[in-house]
This record gives structure tokens, sequence and C-alpha cells, in this order.
């Protein structure tokens, strides 16, 4: 069977290609956009709900508070090492944030991708850090990536 196209026909062809390709990249841009920000926590903890705050506003964007599995099982499920463990746990994109990580730092892990890094971490509830504000006092830390290339310093603050 053959199957003859005429010079119209070529032309609706091309603009339905060149539709469809329209609406798969706006939903390639929308799924990407829409990555959800998944944050576990225990639901006696106060400090969580701060940072997840400091977190919508300095990326502009929603997070999920899910408070239905336990913390050490989330951290295993996770690969948050043990040196490393905080009072929460963030998923997004494919990274785990561990800890009252600034917000600056996930939005720079999200574009630079890192080989070898699994996630960031800060070790503790350092007061000074997003979600740990008492009173002005301010503890230096350390933003850790970790991953199968190990641990390395991310960022140091203050």
């Amino acid at each position: 069977m053959k199957f003859i196209v005429t010079g119209l026909g070529i032309r609706r062809a091309r603009a339905a290609l060149a539709t469809f390709g329209v609406i798969l990249l706006a939903a390639c841009t929308s799924a990407a956009q829409a990555s959800p920000y998944v944050m576990f926590r225990d639901p006696q903890c106060g400090c969580c709900g701060e940072w997840a705050k400091h977190v919508r506003t300095g990326l502009d964007h929603e997070v999920t508070v899910r408070e239905d599995r336990p913390m050490a099982e989330v951290k295993a499920d996770a690969g948050v090492p043990d040196d490393l463990i905080s009072c929460h746990t963030m998923e997004v994109d494919g990274y785990v944030i561990e800890g009252h990580v600034p917000a600056r730092e996930i939005a720079r892990l999200l574009e630079e991708r890192p080989d070898g890094v699994t996630g960031l971490a800060v070790a503790g509830m350092p007061l000074g850090s997003p979600g740990m504000e008492v009173g002005g006092r301010v503890q230096p830390y350390q933003v850790i990536a970790f991953g199968p290339a190990g641990e390395r310093v991310f960022a140091s603050y203050p």
C-alpha cells in the first residue's frame, strides 16, 4: 500500500509535528518545575517547620511535609551517613537534603549537579542555621556534600 502526500498534506503534517513538539517541550518544562520537594520530619520537632518556610521563600517552591515514616528509616533509605544526621530529611529532584541546609546551597546543588554527590547535609542543629535562629546567636557550621565520591565541604557558614 502506498501513501501519496500532496504539498498541502506535507504542510499539515509539519504543522502538526511542530505543535506536538511545543506541547512536549512545555510538558517537560512543567514536569521539571513541578518536581516535588518532600520533607520528612518528626511531628514533635518545631525547627523543621521553620526550615521548610526558609526553603519555600528561598527557592520559591512548595514543600510537602510528611510525618508518616520513622525518621531512622527515612535516613537509612536515603543513604544519609551516620555522621551527618540531623532532624529532618528532604528529597528533591533526585537529591537528599539533610538538616538545616541553606536554600542557596540547595539551589547551587540543583544548578551545578556535581558528579558523585547524592545530597547535602548540615549535621546536628547549629544555632544560626536556617530554622535555628535564636536571638542572633550563630555557631559556625559546614554544608557537606555526600555520595559515592565521599564527603566534602560544599560551603561554610558564617
